[in-house]
């Protein structure tokens, strides 16, 4: 693994070798293993251990990238100078700021972070992820079931430093755990991760994948509507992850963000409070933005109001020059932005929803439905209305009827079409949020959420 000394010492011979007016270099990489199984059997053993230098130059307001994971002088000599022809030949861009200093990327530093390195989690062994795989083969074929899937383990790093004396470092492990097991007509999922691999029970998860195959079997047809349904964690984080590319100042400055006209707007359901928030314990990931800059928390959602969103260093001075910054709220530098140069901006991506008030668990909102459809996950997941974000997926790997307050039997999965504004206002109970992983978007603290009213479109074949 790389470490913060080797890195700087790496960054002062890039500086040697350019004469670029401002240099900033990214180095991120580590080591990453995985174990992948099907058929009740592990197939693949796969570990890489790689690192990656981009280094960007600027001259005169023209900016490049280029790449290597070659440290030796000739690979860094040749990443430079591929920078610097490539930014000679830019047109300057008016938009580009000055690299950030230490003051302006305030608080840089992982001080007020959870730990999110674990010697145990970097520590994880082939052995160890074959021990693990070995207990959720022994559920399978307990209930005569066909299980695949993957148990993987990652140490890595991300650093940024810049001629202006920015310099910020981040380390992190992750374990994770995907489990499917699949019965003659029937199947069931489970997912978790976490950079401590205690939080991590394989057993535990093929239980539960290895239950909603069994009670999904021999599944029943009901017809397409309108129902009450109760999303568990990952199909609410599947679902609401295709809405925080637009909590963007970018979006917002090119008109093309559903929030356009909607700050300050009661949008979603009074029992809806969002933040993103990269601090939070649940949360895992980099406390600096791709130039630097320390992730501020931001209250994204305030009791179904849409209050900000989120900005990199030159969005935030487009947006002050706008003649709409007065009707997007607090215009500031939120440490969100993407590294430089690019065309996206920004976006937040440490999503938390707040606890309800009166949490329910899962058993508690299926007992209190007289008749509904309980859903683990979602897939292929596309968006058909971009400004209601209208959403068109299918139900997948468990997905049962409930009637009188009890799971009654597996059904066939159904494609939905609906919108996720209509959804976050029309949600009756949650759950105590909880870290959560699915498989359409990026891992976020979610609640189970019982909805009414959601749009099933039609009943699949399988």
């Amino acid at each position: 693994m790389l470490t913060k000394d080797q890195a700087a010492d790496i960054f002062d011979n890039i500086k040697r070798f350019s004469s670029a007016d401002e240099v900033e270099v990214l180095i991120s990489g580590g080591n990453f293993a995985l174990t992948r199984f099907a058929n009740n059997t592990i197939h693949q053993n796969v570990a890489e251990e790689n690192h990656t230098v981009s280094v960007r130059t600027v001259f005169g307001g023209r900016t490049a990238r280029a790449s290597t994971n070659k440290f030796d002088d000739d690979g860094l000599r040749r990443v430079v100078e591929s920078s610097e022809a490539l930014a000679k030949v830019q047109h300057p861009d008016p938009d580009l700021l000055p690299m950030p200093d230490s003051r302006e990327a305030a608080g840089n530093n992982a001080s007020d972070l959870p730990s999110r390195h674990f010697a145990e989690t970097a520590a994880i062994s082939p052995q160890l992820r074959a021990e693990g795989v070995k207990k959720i083969v022994e559920v399978a074929e307990k209930h005569k079931l066909t299980t695949a899937g993957i148990f993987s383990s990652s140490e890595t790093v991300e650093g940024i430093f810049n001629s202006r004396g920015l310099s910020a470092w981040h380390t992190q492990t992750l374990g994770e755990v995907s489990i499917t097991m699949l019965g003659a007509d029937s199947s069931g999922w489970q997912k978790a991760n976490s950079p401590a691999v205690d939080n991590l029970d394989p057993l535990s998860l093929a239980e539960i994948a290895a239950k909603k195959a069994l009670d999904s079997a021999r599944p029943a047809e009901i017809p397409a509507g309108k129902y009450t349904v109760i999303l568990e964690p990952a199909a609410v984080l599947d679902m609401v992850g295709f809405m925080f590319w637009d909590y963007s100042g970018v979006a917002l400055l090119d008109q093309r963000s559903f929030l356009t006209g909607r700050i300050g707007s009661k949008l979603f359901g009074e029992n809806i409070t969002i933040w993103d928030d990269v601090t939070h314990p649940l949360q895992s990931g980099s406390p600096f933005d791709g130039e630097g800059m320390r992730r501020l928390r931001v209250p994204l959602v305030e009791n179904g109001v849409v209050t900000r969103v989120v900005y990199a260093r030159a969005t935030a001075e487009r947006m002050k020059r706008s003649e709409h910054k007065d009707k997007v709220g607090p215009i500031e530098a939120t440490g969100h932005g993407f590294a430089l140069p690019n065309e996206m901006g920004e976006m937040p991506l440490n999503i938390v929803f707040a606890s309800p008030q009166n949490p329910q668990t899962l058993a508690q909102m299926i007992a209190s439905t007289e008749r509904g459809v309980l859903v683990t996950r979602l897939w292929y997941i596309r968006e058909v209305d971009p400004y209601e974000k209208m959403l068109t997926g299918m139900t997948r790997d468990g997905t049962f009827l409930v009637e009188n307050g009890q799971v009654k039997r597996g059904i066939r999965n159904f494609r939905f079409n609906e919108s996720l504004i209509h959804m976050l206002s029309s949600v009756e109970t949650m759950s105590l949020p909880l870290r959560s992983c699915g498989e359409e978007s990026f891992d976020m603290v979610v609640p189970a959420m019982k909805v009414h009213d959601f749009n099933f479109t039609e009943v699949t074949k399988f």
